[in-house]
C-alpha cells in the first residue's frame, strides 16, 4: 500500500514537472494544411497520465487516498516547478530557466483543481456497471477545467499581471492565429487550449487500455459498508 502511494506521488511529480517544461515547446510539424505549431505543445502528450494515476489510486485505494496523492504531488510539484522557473535544467547549466514562474503558477493551480474534480466525478460514478465510465468522465471533466485554468493563467493577456508579480516580461500569447490552424483568427492561447484539450480527449480514450489492464493487477479497496 505505502509503496503504491509513494510510486503514485512520484509519478505525479514527474508528469507535472515534465509538462511544465514541455508546454514551452510547440509541436513544430504540419499535418496536411494544419500547422500543429499553432495548436499543440508537447506538454499535451504528457499531462493526461496524471489522470490515469489519480483514477487508479481512486479505484484501488479510495477517494481519500487519491486526494492525499494529489495534494502530496501538488506540494512537491510546486517546489520543483518554481525552482525550475528560476534555474536551468542540470544538463543545460548555462541556459535559460526550464520554465517560467507564471507557467508554474498556472500549472499547479490547474493541476490541483482539475485532479480534485476528477476524483469527485470518478467517486460519484464508481458504482457504474460500465468500468470505463468513471475514469473517462472524470478525466474529461477534469481535463476541461484544467485546460481552461492553465491556458488562461499562463497565456491570456488578462493574466499578464502574473508575470509582473515575479518581475518578468509579459509572456501572454494574445496575438491572433487561425483557430486550430484552419478557422478564423483567434488569440493564439485560445487555439492552443483547444488543441490541448483535443489531445487530452483522445488520450483519455487511449489510456482506458492501460487502465483496464491494471484493473486486474492490483488489489482493490474493499467496498464500503452502508449502515442500515
Amino acid at each position: 500500500m505505502l509503496a503504491r502511494l509513494v510510486a503514485a506521488i512520484a509519478a505525479m511529480v514527474v508528469v507535472v514537472t515534465a509538462s511544465n517544461i514541455l508546454v514551452l515547446y510547440p509541436v513544430d510539424a504540419a499535418l496536411g494544411p494544419i500547422n500543429l505549431k499553432d495548436l499543440l505543445t508537447w506538454g499535451a502528450f504528457t499531462y493526461p497520465f496524471a489522470f490515469l494515476v489519480t483514477d487508479l489510486v481512486n479505484r484501488y485505494d479510495g477517494a481519500a487516498r487519491a486526494r492525499f496523492v494529489v495534494v502530496c504531488g501538488f506540494v512537491v510539484a510546486v517546489a520543483l516547478s518554481f525552482y525550475l522557473s528560476f534555474n536551468p535544467l542540470p544538463w543545460n547549466a548555462g541556459g535559460a530557466p526550464a520554465t517560467t514562474a507564471r507557467i508554474a503558477t498556472a500549472s499547479v493551480t490547474a493541476f490541483l483543481i482539475g485532479q480534485l474534480l476528477d476524483i469527485s466525478v470518478f467517486s460519484r460514478l464508481r458504482a457504474s456497471r460500465n468500468w470505463f465510465l468513471p475514469p473517462l468522465a472524470g478525466s474529461l471533466f477534469g481535463s476541461l477545467l484544467d485546460t481552461a485554468i492553465f491556458f488562461s493563467i499562463a497565456f491570456a493577456p488578462s493574466f499578464g499581471f502574473v508575470d509582473g508579480i515575479y518581475g518578468a516580461q509579459d509572456g501572454s500569447l494574445g496575438f491572433p492565429a487561425p483557430f486550430l490552424s484552419l478557422g478564423p483568427d483567434v488569440p493564439l492561447w485560445f487555439s492552443l487550449a483547444a488543441g490541448d484539450f483535443l489531445v487530452k480527449f483522445l488520450a483519455a480514450l487511449l489510456l482506458l487500455a492501460p487502465y483496464r489492464m491494471l484493473m486486474g493487477k492490483l488489489m482493490p479497496l474493499p467496498p464500503l459498508k452502508v449502515a442500515a
